[in-house]
């Protein structure tokens, strides 16, 4: 489960900007976590309960921001979020190679204190 992983590296640096700002306790987090970024969101939530535990991040709340998949075809000028894994225009029918959105894995603002 790299869920975990993920979550390690994503508390260091929610420790480390509460550090610099002198916080006690992180009470939320907010991340966006992309469609096709690899990463369950589920699965994100139980390793930060896990990771949390014994933390300044104990008992935060963890908030995540799905991001579905967003194409953009050059030819006809359409932005669309593809039904599949196929990057298909629905309007002219060319493959994009590579999608706008979603293969996001940020974390976007901490509450702290």
């Amino acid at each position: 489960m790299h869920e975990v992983s993920l979550m390690e590296q994503t508390l260091a640096i929610a420790f480390d900007h509460a550090q610099q700002q002198n916080a006690q306790r992180i009470h939320r987090l907010k991340m966006r976590i992309g469609a096709v970024s690899g990463v369950v969101p589920e699965a994100l939530s139980f390793a930060f309960d896990v990771v949390a535990s014994g933390t300044i991040a104990e008992g935060a709340t963890l908030e995540i921001e799905n991001i579905p998949v967003t194409c953009f075809c050059p030819d006809c000028d359409l932005l669309f979020n593809p039904p599949d894994l196929f990057y298909q225009c629905p309007h002219c029918g060319s493959y994009i190679q590579k999608p706008l959105a979603g293969q996001e894995i940020e974390l976007t603002s901490l509450e702290v204190s």
